[in-house]
């Protein structure tokens, strides 16, 4: 896993477990209908609409009644109050509205609206070099701290929001005043990032903080193969502050699990650890950024996202430390919380934990065992993980434990990965820009898409 991963999971080690969600919502004329009656005859097509749409509210009815980002999780995560809002779900959160637009469960006008809302605020909102920090109060625009030294920039939580913010851009396109404006402040706010600041006075790779009260103290550089490479693109592609081919070459390819080359389960891993360690590797980076046909000197990002998936379900499949429940149709290791805190399950860090977001971000590149998952997950377990914002977090049914929680970060690559595998509207708006494409010409990649 990522250092950054690490240093989260000791942070939230400790979680309230209590759903405040009904303390904080505030009423939404225009709130998305959910059910919670669990319909074992449900269509699958119907199925994939009602997950989609249901778990959208989370970025929706529960949105920040003043900045309209994402709040981190549904629970309150101790000592940091109700405020808290995050970065990069809310990355995630727009493309997931943007999904709802073109699905007709949101007016486009009133999600116009509510967009511009957000990057005005966001407008306003401490920065840093122009990136934004992991975690803002949703009301001040402060920086609510992430850790003791992490009270800044977060540059990896800025370009999941960014890729967000870009497919935003190239979706609402109409020649009005609201949606103008909207392309207008992304724009200003993209164009605003300092990428090169973050290679510390000319090293050859990407540092992942900048504290206005520590500098450059967690000393971070993103090195590959995990969830960064979104970053790296984006760092490219700036037309003001733009990071040089070296950096990429230099700084992400040379880390000591960049390459791999294995087989595991009879699936060869181009990159990246041993099993390819957990799911949201190949989700978070490639919300926007398409892995059809992707393809550098390095990998094919395709093979290496599929393989992926097909290692860390052959493992559940082959449930070697016999967890309850584990199978065709219950398996999915990824970042979450879980009965004793928070961790990262992968198949080399596997404590029976089971999360939702995993196989069902997964349905690009494996859409009919993500398929059974989800049928599983709502027929099956539906009365205990099924709720007003889609399944909840996470389950262990080894241990008989239920999560109550949702977590931005997890929602929102349900909905938009989703949409990908339906119609590949996320990757064909993101891969639309201009800017993105000269990047990744740049650093040497070539795409189908």
């Amino acid at each position: 896993m990522s250092r950054k991963l690490f240093f989260a999971i000791v942070l939230l080690i400790f979680v309230s477990n209590g759903s405040y969600a009904q303390k904080v919502a505030v009423k939404n004329p225009h709130a998305i209908p959910y059910t919670l009656k669990i319909d074992k005859n449900i269509s699958d097509t119907a199925l994939v609409d009602l997950v989609q749409k249901q778990t959208l509210r989370y970025f929706w009815d529960f949105a920040h009644p003043v900045s309209g980002l994402a709040r981190e999780r549904s629970n309150e995560t101790v000592n940091y109050g109700r405020e808290v809002v995050t970065t990069g779900g809310t990355g995630f959160g727009v493309m997931a509205i943007v999904v709802g637009v073109n699905r007709g469960w949101i007016a486009r006008d009133t999600a116009a609206r509510f967009l511009l809302r957000m990057v005005r605020w966001l407008s306003k909102a401490d920065s840093y070099h122009g990136v934004f920090p992991h975690w803002y109060n949703g009301e001040t625009g402060k920086t609510i701290r992430f850790s003791r030294k992490d009270d800044g920039a977060d540059l990896v939580e800025s370009s999941f929001l960014l890729q967000g913010l870009l497919t935003v851009r190239q979706y609402f396109d109409g020649d009005n005043q609201t949606e103008r404006a909207l392309r207008n402040l992304i724009n200003s706010l993209c164009n605003d990032v300092d990428w090169d600041s973050y290679t510390r006075d000319g090293r050859e790779v990407l540092y992942w903080h900048w504290s206005p009260n520590n500098g450059s103290a967690m000393n971070f550089p993103l090195r590959g193969f995990n969830e960064c490479l979104i970053t790296y693109v984006l760092a490219a592609s700036s037309d003001r502050y733009p990071v040089s081919d070296k950096v990429y070459h230099r700084g992400w390819v040379e880390s000591s699990h960049f390459y791999n080359g294995k087989q595991f389960y009879g699936f060869t891993l181009p990159l990246g650890y041993d099993y390819g360690g957990p799911l949201f590797f190949s989700h978070y980076s490639f919300l926007g950024l398409s892995p059809r046909g992707l393809k550098d000197k390095y990998a094919d990002y395709w093979q290496q996202n599929q393989n992926h998936t097909l290692i860390n379900y052959s493992y559940c499949v082959d449930n070697p430390k016999a967890f309850k429940g584990y199978g065709e149709k219950c398996w999915g290791l990824t970042a979450s919380d879980t009965y004793n805190g928070y961790d990262a399950h992968s198949p080399t860090n596997d404590h029976g934990t089971i999360t939702p977001t995993a196989a069902l971000s997964a349905f690009p590149y494996t859409p009919d065992k993500s398929m059974a998952a989800l049928g599983y997950f709502y027929k099956e377990l539906g009365d205990k993980i099924w709720s007003e914002y889609g399944f909840v977090d996470a389950f262990n049914l080894t241990q008989n434990w239920y999560a109550k929680s949702h977590l931005a970060i997890d929602q929102g690559p349900i909905v938009v990965m989703i949409e990908n595998y339906r119609s590949g509207l996320l990757w064909n708006l993101f891969m639309s820009c201009p800017e993105v494409k000269a990047g990744l010409k740049k650093l040497g990649f070539t795409t189908t898409s």
